[in-house]
């Protein structure tokens, strides 16, 4: 079994945000680490739901802000949901993923988390006007 960490980071290398993960396989392919990560912040969120989602992806209705998703009242997010829209979300290139020193381009690409333990987010923003 691997432990895998997942780190958010900006475009510029800044750090945002980091957990770890334990007990996953030790070969996982880009999507089932997507999808693992986004039912872990969901996990989380649906714990203490708050009218704030911080999390890769924004969920249905929600408006987006620097920091987060505002919701427009508390509520449980469907994990399942936001799992769907992040596979869609990283196919559009929305976010990218670093496996160690590289990028990941394929959601089946598979992924040895004995070799690449630590997974970077980079989210893309989309420049006003553009």
């Amino acid at each position: 079994m691997a432990t895998v960490t997942f780190r958010d980071e900006t475009a510029t290398g800044r750090p945002v945000a980091e957990w770890e993960v334990a007990g996953l396989p030790e070969r996982m392919t880009v999507r089932e680490l997507i999808r693992r990560r986004v039912q872990e912040e969901v996990a989380r969120h649906n714990a203490r739901p708050s009218s704030r989602f911080n999390g890769l992806v924004r969920p249905d209705d929600a408006e987006t802000e620097l920091n987060g998703y505002p919701l427009r009242e508390p509520r449980r997010i469907d994990g399942e949901r936001q799992a769907e829209i992040a596979e869609r979300s990283f196919m559009a290139n929305g976010f990218f993923v670093l496996a160690g020193d590289r990028q990941v381009e394929d959601l089946d690409e598979v992924v040895d988390l004995t070799v690449d333990p630590d997974l970077v987010f980079i989210k893309l923003v989309a420049l006003v006007g553009g």
